[in-house]
Formats: C-alpha cells, structure tokens, sequence
C-alpha cells in the first residue's frame, strides 16, 4: 500500500539524518585517539644517572646523526629531531663566556699645574771686595793723596754739634763709626750725621774687646749694632772698626763672614785722653800731620773726656784740616776702600 506524499518526506529526512549521525561518530572515533596522543616517551633506564654539568659544545647531538629512540625496535631509526628540545626533555645550554670585569682604577687627583719657574735673581755683588778679607786696614790702598777722616762714637755726643758744623763749613764728608748704644741713644744725632751727607759705620753694639769673645757673641754684637744703626735711618754696611782697635786672625775672619770689612786707622790724635791725659790742641794736628800719606786715616773722637770734659778732636779739627789741604791732600770717606 502506498504512503502519502509527506510520510514519505519525513522517513526521507529521518533517514539522512541518521546516516549523517553515523557518519560523524564514525569521524569521532577516528579522530579522539590521534588527539589524545601524547608525544613517545623515552624508555625508563635501569638506574638513573647522577646530575651532571651540562654537556659542552662537543657533545651536542649533529643534526647529521640521528637519535634512535629506546624503544624503537632495532636496526629501525626514529624521526630525526630538530635542534629545538621537545619537551620533557633537558634543553642544553651553550657555553657562556663572561668577560673579566676590570678592577677598579684608583682615582687620582689631577695633576696641579707646574707653576712657572721663576727667574733666578742676578747675583749679588760682593760687600766689599774680595782683596780686603783677612785684614784690618790702615790705609785706604791705591786712593792717592786723600785722607778719610774718621769719627768713633760710643760715650756722649758732647763734640758733634762742633764737628759737623766744621765739616760742612770745609766741605768736607767724614765717616762715622756708631756703636749700636750710641744710636738708640741719640737717634736725632745719627739723623743729624746721614742729613749732611756723612758716611755711617759700624763699631760694635757695646763696645766690648773681641778677642775675648766667641764667635756667636760676635754675630750678637755686630749684627745687633746693624739692625739699631738700620733702625735709627743709617746703613752702616760694610765697615766696620773694632773696639780699642783689639783683634786677631780669628775675630777678623768672623767680622769678614759676617759682611764687613774691618777697618783701623793709620794715625789716632789721642785727643780722647783730653788736657788731663797731657794732649793738646797742638798734639791732635801735629800727630795728623806727622802721619800724613796717601791713603792715611785719621782717628778721632765725638765725646768729651770724662775727666776734664774737653773735646780736643772736635777743638782741634778746623786746623787738622787747614792743615792738610795746604799739604796738597783731598779728602774721601771710606767709602774709596769699595771703589766708590
């Protein structure tokens, strides 16, 4: 018996369904177990090895030599595996080569500039000339017919207000022989002495023997006598006169060392002894007169004797002077031993 149209249609459409649910767990079931294949697994070893360090450069597999897998069967190779580890497995690590790290250098300062050198000062000139050393001058050599005058001062200043108002009245320049007491004693006097042109030296600070003193004691007295003399306005380097005219090799040569030259007299008036000592106005010229050379140095006196408190020298030196000068002699200042 036939089936009306839409039964027909509807076992049709029943019929391919089924079949296409047939056909899709047929394709289910083909596909689940590929999907749900892991990746072989390499056969457990007997005894498991140690940890070791990771294999170097020379022992990482070729590509050119193939891997047989454990449980491959034998004389039959696996798939070649690729450079990239699969998984599971322990991925070797090339070598790594750390560079050095450079020890820290010790930091320095920079250099300081050199600072320019700086000339070297020109050579001084000697005190006095080198021919002078080892003696106590009495004679002013090679100055031809001059006589120096010269004036000591270590007691009172009784005879200058005289002896420089004679001395410029002539026009005439003297040396000064100032012991260091005498100077910060009179200190207007030692201005009055460098004011009218005079010369200034140096005779001791006090006045003492030399000969008896040590060499420190020397320096003490002549460099003491120097920065006083300095102080009250005069210079008095590079001469100088030792006291009561007492000296030796030694005393010399210390007097030299210390920049000075010493220097003595050809001829001394004696007018320090004064009337009560027998001198005379007419002893102190003719005792000039009698020494009377070239180059001749005249010893003479500031102060007043202390006894009778004459000043013979100052008396008498208008005519000490007169007297020379008719004899066809100048006059110089010590200042001639230097060249000058």
């Amino acid at each position: 018996m036939a089936l009306p149209l839409s039964e027909a249609r509807r076992r049709t459409l029943a019929i391919a369904l089924a079949a296409a649910l047939v056909v899709l767990a047929i394709a289910l079931a083909l596909l689940l177990p590929a999907l749900t294949a892991g990746p072989p697994s390499a056969a457990p070893s007997a005894s498991p090895a140690p940890p070791s360090a990771p294999p170097s450069q020379s022992t990482l597999p070729s590509p050119s030599s193939p891997t047989v897998p454990a449980d491959s069967p034998s004389g039959q190779q696996g798939p070649q595996e690729s450079e990239t580890p699969e998984a599971g497995q322990i991925p070797v690590e090339p070598p790594i080569t750390v560079p050095p790290v450079p020890a820290p250098q010790p930091t320095q300062a920079p250099a300081e500039p050199t600072p320019p050198e700086e000339p070297a000062a020109p050579p001084q000139p000697a005190p006095f000339p080198d021919s002078l050393r080892g003696q106590d001058l009495t004679v002013i050599p090679g100055a031809g017919r001059v006589v120096a005058l010269t004036f000591d001062a270590g007691a009172n200043a009784a005879g200058l207000p005289s002896i420089l108002s004679t001395l410029s009245a002539k026009g005439v320049a003297g040396t000064f022989f100032l012991t260091g007491n005498w100077a910060a004693n009179n200190p207007q006097s030692v201005a009055r002495i460098v004011a009218a042109g005079h010369r200034v030296a140096n005779h001791s600070m006090t006045h003492p023997g030399f000969t008896g003193l040590g060499n420190e004691q020397i320096t003490q007295q002549v460099r003491g006598a120097e920065q006083t003399i300095l102080a009250a306005g005069a210079d008095p380097r590079p001469l100088f006169r030792f006291p009561y005219g007492e000296r030796d090799a030694r005393t010399i040569a210390a007097v030299n060392s210390l920049g000075y030259v010493a220097v003595r007299w050809t001829v001394d008036t004696l007018g320090w002894k004064g009337t009560s000592g027998g001198a005379s106005l007419q002893s102190v010229a003719d005792r000039v007169q009698a020494g009377l050379q070239p180059g001749e140095i005249v010893l003479m006196h500031i102060g007043s004797n202390p006894d009778d408190g004459t000043t013979l020298d100052a008396d008498a030196l208008p005519q000490v002077i007169d007297r020379i000068a008719a004899a066809g002699y100048g006059f110089a200042t010590l200042d001639a031993l230097l060249g000058q």
